[in-house]
């Protein structure tokens, strides 16, 4: 038998925004149905070297995809030219088991990242969203901005980062994508006034502060992805209707783990996850004066779902490179 070799390249020849959106809207409504396995991921720290791997596995049944994903995080590696983040996905197929294709998973998981804040503020931000604030602009920031450009009709964009030239980069390469109004700064205050807010950094503090967010603001919270991290004041959660991906992987590894742990909040503060919300088991956002939170996690299911997209798109485009398995 043979297997499906995907190249980065190849992985960004067969995938768009709005279909990285279609995948992980379904993915989330599955997770939302019982329809999907997922174990929590696990973790390989590497303390010395101020990094992690990161397995995930996962199986939707309703779309027959299934595969695991090593990931790492490292965020000293721009320094020496490499990505924060980096990885490969092998699927399989459910009926044998065999893998079916390897492929890059560098783009995809970024893609799939900016495609579940997307999904999420479809259903949490307010409709008429228009001003979109980055903390953080790096490119998790960048695909952030990719999927909700794709929802929102989005006319000013706001971005913090301790580099400018970060901020600047972020603005060239988005202009390609979306004709905005663009501001920047190193005060992360500035942009805290807006529509849906970003938060994507690796920080172990919080950064927003609970009297910078006004009423009816959407936030995604996106950097915080393992244990004692945290990007938001404990009293915003207080204060909002807060939407996890995962309640397992979130409660060890997202937003809300260090306020949990440290009694800040309680899980009764959790409003529910985010398939709940897609699978219609639970409204989403009731008024615009609400503040929502989506406490983002990366969930193996969004990384199969489109990866299975990728892989029908990259079979009937001829991608790819067949390697002798078996």
């Amino acid at each position: 038998m043979e297997i499906l070799w995907l190249s980065e390249e190849d992985v960004m020849a067969s995938l768009s925004m709005e279909e990285a959106i279609e995948a992980v809207e379904e993915a989330f409504r599955e997770h939302g149905m019982g329809t999907a396995q997922m174990p929590p991921k696990s973790y390989l720290i590497y303390k010395r070297y101020n990094g992690d791997l990161r397995t995930m596995p996962a199986y939707l049944e309703g779309m027959d995809a299934t595969g695991v994903k090593v990931v790492n995080v490292h965020p000293d590696n721009p320094g020496s030219g490499l990505p924060t983040v980096m990885a490969l996905l092998i699927l399989n197929s459910p009926k044998t088991g065999a893998p079916i294709a390897v492929m890059g998973g560098t783009f995809l998981t970024n893609m799939r990242t900016g495609a579940a804040g997307a999904v999420a503020a479809k259903y949490l931000a307010k409709k008429s969203s228009k001003t979109v604030g980055l903390v953080g602009a790096g490119a998790q920031g960048r695909t952030q901005l990719l999927g909700l450009a794709d929802i929102f009709d989005v006319e000013t964009v706001k971005v913090a980062d301790v580099s400018l030239d970060r901020c600047r980069a972020l603005e060239e390469e988005s202009r390609t994508f979306l004709d905005a109004s663009y501001e920047i700064s190193t005060d992360i205050r500035e942009v805290c006034d807006a529509d849906i807010l970003v938060t994507t950094t690796p920080s172990r503090k919080p950064l927003v502060k609970e009297g910078w967010i006004k009423e009816g603001t959407h936030i995604n919270a996106i950097g915080a992805d393992a244990a004692g991290k945290e990007e938001l004041d404990p009293a915003i959660l207080k204060r909002a209707k807060v939407v996890v991906d995962d309640l397992v992987q979130a409660s060890h590894s997202g937003e809300v783990n260090v306020p949990l742990a440290e009694g800040g909040i309680t899980l009764e503060d959790i409003y529910a996850t985010i398939g709940e919300v897609v699978a219609g088991k639970v409204p989403g956002r009731k008024d615009d004066d609400e503040v929502t939170v989506f406490d983002s996690t990366g969930l193996a299911i969004q990384d199969m779902a489109t990866a299975s997209r990728v892989y029908r798109t990259a079979v009937e485009k001829g991608l790819g490179i067949r390697l002798p398995f078996l």
